[in-house]
């Protein structure tokens, strides 16, 4: 993990006596994505061979940006602010994926599902605009939200 991206996760990380999260009812949300891609290129992503850069750490920026922009991506959800946004890019060379987890907590009455998708669906946008031109077979799958907890609804998990 990058220095500055280290920095900016315990910028945002709940610490004990934080007023956001102890005033609010607390909304926290995880979501998964998969990218799945010829051997080939997971390996030239591995080895830092593809041409735009590295694409693993474009991705992790961009699902971080993103997840903090969704209110202006989609008209019908409130802007939230997040106190924590955690990301886990995992390249698995021997399947020739990438499973991509997006976690998000905010203290606010708005829940925080919809930042952790758009989290993990721009991460994988981002490694398939870097890795198009190399491998033309990418598929983006299994994006779907894994949990989430507070609101009025309470807490959801998948099977």
């Amino acid at each position: 993990m990058s220095q500055i991206i280290k920095e900016d996760f315990q910028k945002k990380s709940h610490k004990p006596g934080d007023e956001r999260l102890e005033a609010g009812s607390g909304r926290t949300a995880l979501a998964f994505g998969k990218i799945e891609m010829q051997p080939a290129t997971i390996g030239k992503i591995l080895n830092g061979e593809i041409k735009k850069g590295n694409v693993l750490e474009a991705a992790r920026i961009t699902a971080m940006m993103g997840a903090k922009s969704t209110s202006s991506l989609f008209p019908h959800c409130y802007p939230t602010a997040l106190t924590d946004i955690q990301l886990d890019i995992e390249p698995l060379e021997e399947q020739a994926c990438i499973n991509i987890q997006a976690y998000t907590r905010a203290g606010g009455p708005v829940g925080v599902e919809m930042e952790a998708l758009t989290a993990v669906t721009l991460a994988c946008l981002t490694i398939y605009d870097m890795c198009k031109s190399t491998d033309k077979q990418i598929r983006i799958t299994d994006v779907h939200l894994v949990s989430k907890t507070g609101g009025q609804g309470g807490g959801y998990r998948t099977n």
